[in-house]
């Protein structure tokens, strides 16, 4: 267990180091974002008009959450219009905090890096691959599953860019082609192997 949660720890921060990396160094982070223009005049509306911290989405039929059956009907003919006239689109956002980075954010995406590998290593234990090579891939594979289990509904649902999804489910998936070198390396045979290895005798 000491083995699996040392590799769990050193793979997490081996992926949150090329995450840094990705993001600071490399162009991947900043993909398919783009400046909003005449962005002051923009935010001044905003602020005028949106006074509370939210996700929002235009257009919207604007119902209630106890709106009968009859009124939902009514809007989602007249969002149906809306949609087809355009525009539309997602806003994440917050009319006092400033998106400035902080140490708090960087300790989670650390602690959810390492969440991540300890995870992987955890299956990986229950696994009968003895080879370093099949326990890189193990989590390798792994990796692939988390890159697209979230960014490809996001660009299929919400329109997100595709040059940005591919870039942030690169960013993911060599996160761990790095752990996994790391996790593999520190991982020996655990129960699982041994008893497939038994087994097989």
């Amino acid at each position: 267990m000491g083995r699996k949660i040392l590799a769990g720890i050193l793979g997490g921060i081996a992926f949150f180091a090329w995450s840094s990396l990705a993001h600071v160094v490399l162009p991947l982070g900043q993909t398919g974002t783009q400046p909003m223009p005449n962005e002051q005049a923009v935010v001044d509306s905003m602020k005028a008009n949106i006074t509370a911290d939210g996700f929002y989405f235009f257009p919207t039929n604007g119902l209630p959450q106890n709106a009968t059956q009859s009124q939902r009907m009514a809007a989602m003919q007249e969002l149906a219009s809306k949609h087809y006239a355009g525009p539309g689109g997602i806003l994440i956002y917050h009319p006092v905090q400033s998106m400035a980075l902080k140490p708090s954010q960087l300790l989670t995406e650390a602690g959810t890096n390492i969440l991540q590998v300890l995870l992987a290593v955890f299956l990986l234990g229950q696994t009968s691959l003895t080879s370093f090579g099949a326990r890189w891939r193990f989590i390798t594979i792994a990796g692939a599953l988390a890159a697209i289990s979230t960014n490809i509904s996001y660009w299929t649902f919400y329109g997100f860019p595709s040059n940005y999804t591919l870039a942030y489910m690169s960013i993911i998936f060599v996160g761990f082609v790095c752990a996994g070198l790391v996790a593999a390396a520190i991982m020996k045979p655990g129960a699982g192997m041994q008893l497939a290895k038994a087994a097989g005798a």
